[in-house]
């Protein structure tokens, strides 16, 4: 009865453990402006086609600029949730 209950134990551990990796994988809700483009439901890294780098945030994640294509570089500053910058030495921006 004992070896049941341990096994037991060790599912349930491991399907909360694999919920919340796959919560945390979850693309960010919403647009995301670099530059001149949109993106709906970004994930991952944008590089900018206008200098300085304007990031329009209007989504549920935390965007951070990087001086550098593909998000390369420093990190020079983030755009919270629903908030925008400009970034006079940004090249790239990711989200995850």
């Amino acid at each position: 009865m004992r070896r049941i209950r341990l096994v037991a134990a060790s599912v349930m551990g491991a399907m909360a453990l694999a919920l919340s990796s796959a919560e945390s994988a979850v693309a960010a809700e919403g647009t995301l402006t670099v530059g001149l483009t949109t993106h709906t439901n970004p994930s991952g890294c944008y590089t900018s086609n206008i200098w300085p780098m304007l990031v329009a945030n209007n989504t549920n994640q935390v965007a951070t600029a990087f001086t550098l294509p593909n998000c390369q570089g420093q990190r020079i500053g983030q755009v919270g949730p629903n908030e925008s910058n400009v970034f006079e030495f940004a090249s790239s921006v990711s989200i995850p």
